[in-house]
């Protein structure tokens, strides 16, 4: 299999490339990954099985979207495909440090940026994707509220109801997530979708952002998720805020924000997450 990566990495770098030192290296729960080099070149490589090269390929197609954007450093992507049945990505290896209280300024101030000027006339994004290994639909809508209740609170609902957790009535629920947000229509910024500190570093003082759910959407939703799991450093809020301020509103939004990723965690693990989903959700219909 290694040969074969190497021949398709030879063929988009244009120059021979074999790799002679594989090593694997603990990133995340979702796929396997490895680091590896001819001694000159280094690749950071996920494999999974076969039927998850739309993982990967949805995941490329968002890194290249966000490399576009010219505000941070995201991996370049340099191929992905199938081969011994597993799915393989293969993206530019960076090595990663933590931030500086200016360097998390700093990325504060660009996400603001990418936020304020990535935008679109509609919610949502060109292709379905995913965030983590959950489906996440993207059909386009007008209406934020609409979209966010069904799209993200009530599709996961679904999804959980067909793994046997039933914990709320989903229409009623779709319902009161469009009541909350009703009236809001935001800027359908370029959203990262999974921005917690495990997505994040630092190559040198550059902010690097990878591993995204990307979709078009209100930009609140990027930060309830940085709040969510190990919250970012009080510099990176300080320099979002600086760059374009979040509405005094934000606070009222962000537990029905944080409860699409909850609900997402209750899905793959379950435990408490399912608890905690299930109080969030009576809490929000009163």
């Amino acid at each position: 299999m290694w040969h074969f990566v190497s021949d398709q990495i030879s063929q988009q770098l244009n120059q021979e490339f074999i790799c002679d030192d594989i090593r694997e290296i603990s990133e995340g729960d979702s796929h396997s990954a490895f680091r590896i080099t001819d001694g000159k070149k280094r690749f950071f490589v996920k494999l999974n099985d076969e039927d998850k090269i739309a993982n990967f390929s949805a995941e490329a197609e968002g890194l290249t979207h966000l490399a576009n954007a010219n505000e941070f450093k995201v991996p370049k992507v340099i191929c992905s495909g199938i081969c011994e049945n597993k799915s393989y990505l293969v993206l530019e290896y960076l090595r990663l440090g933590e931030g500086s209280e200016q360097t998390w300024f700093d990325f504060g101030s660009k996400l603001a940026n990418m936020h304020q000027n990535q935008t679109q006339n509609m919610y949502g994004w060109q292709e379905d994707n995913f965030i983590g290994l959950t489906p996440q639909p993207n059909r386009w809508a007008k209406k934020w509220p609409q979209f966010f209740a069904e799209q993200r609170i009530g599709y996961l609902l679904q999804l959980l109801a067909e793994k046997g957790h039933v914990i709320a009535a989903i229409d009623n629920v779709v319902v009161s997530v469009e009541k909350l947000l009703q009236g809001h229509n935001p800027k359908a910024s370029m959203l990262h979708g999974d921005l917690w500190i495990g997505n994040t570093g630092f190559q040198h003082d550059t902010p690097v952002i990878f591993d995204p759910a990307f979709y078009y959407g209100d930009r609140e939703t990027d930060i309830a998720m940085t709040e969510l799991f190990n919250k970012f450093p009080a510099a990176f809020y300080q320099g979002y805020n600086e760059t374009w301020p979040l509405s005094k509103q934000y606070d009222f939004r962000k537990p029905v924000y944080q409860l699409y990723h909850i609900l997402n965690h209750a899905l793959l693990f379950g435990g408490n997450y399912l608890q905690t989903a299930t109080s969030l959700l009576k809490n929000m219909q009163g």
